[in-house]
């Protein structure tokens, strides 16, 4: 029976994670756990995140999982990165100061800012909040059964710019462009929340769950 873990390093609802999986695919073993063991026995992982980078990056490190997360990219299986999961996945975000991340996908988090408007010179709130559309920046077996544009839902103030245009493949709209859903080799990252974006978001973990780790 095939199985997924979601880590747990003490930040972020990861019950809602685990249901959604457990919905998209009945008998599916999903673990919520902090066993170094059984995140590598399985056969996909997830990174879920929810607060301050600083907070979830020193768990991260506390706990060895910087070095657990690295195991599980360098073995080839699927590892999703979930809401400030792809923000950990990357270089560096401006976040509490700056704060360095897990570097596997060359990137930055950028702070929105307080003066972010739309087309229109209306100010835009800080953090972006809410259900945006998702355009699908190049094809990927994530993507199977999801219409481009589709609406996804999103809470966060930083934003991802990928140092290597190559890796995105999802960008969203909001003040400005920004990358949404970034992709390399078995990994594969979205800044929105698919658990809580309906049918799509199901969707997309659904396909998470028959993924192979292959472009």
């Amino acid at each position: 029976m095939a199985s997924v873990a979601v880590i747990d390093y003490g930040m972020g609802n990861l019950h809602s994670v685990a249901k959604a999986l457990e919905h998209v695919k009945p008998g599916e073993q999903v673990w919520v756990t902090n066993d170094p063991e059984r995140i590598l026995a399985a056969d996909r992982v997830i990174l879920p995140g929810v607060g301050a980078i600083r907070d979830c990056m020193g768990e991260i490190r506390r706990l060895g999982f910087d070095k657990l997360v690295a195991e599980v990219v360098a073995s080839g299986k699927p590892l999703l990165g979930i809401c400030v999961g792809i923000q950990l996945l990357t270089d560096f975000s401006e976040e509490n100061g700056g704060y360095p991340c897990l570097g596997v996908l060359p990137g930055k988090a950028h702070f929105f800012g307080n003066t972010l408007q739309d087309q229109q010179g209306n100010k835009l709130k800080v953090p972006h909040m809410g259900w945006n559309q998702v355009s699908q920046s190049r094809a990927h077996p994530l993507w199977q059964g999801i219409s481009d544009n589709s609406r996804f839902y999103f809470v966060h103030s930083y934003y991802i710019h990928a140092s290597q245009p190559e890796m995105v493949v999802g960008r969203c709209h909001y003040g400005l462009d920004f990358d949404v859903a970034l992709s390399h080799n078995n990994v594969f990252a979205v800044q929105f929340h698919p658990e809580k974006s309906h049918d799509a978001g199901l969707q997309l973990l659904r396909n998470f769950l028959h993924w192979d780790g292959q472009p």
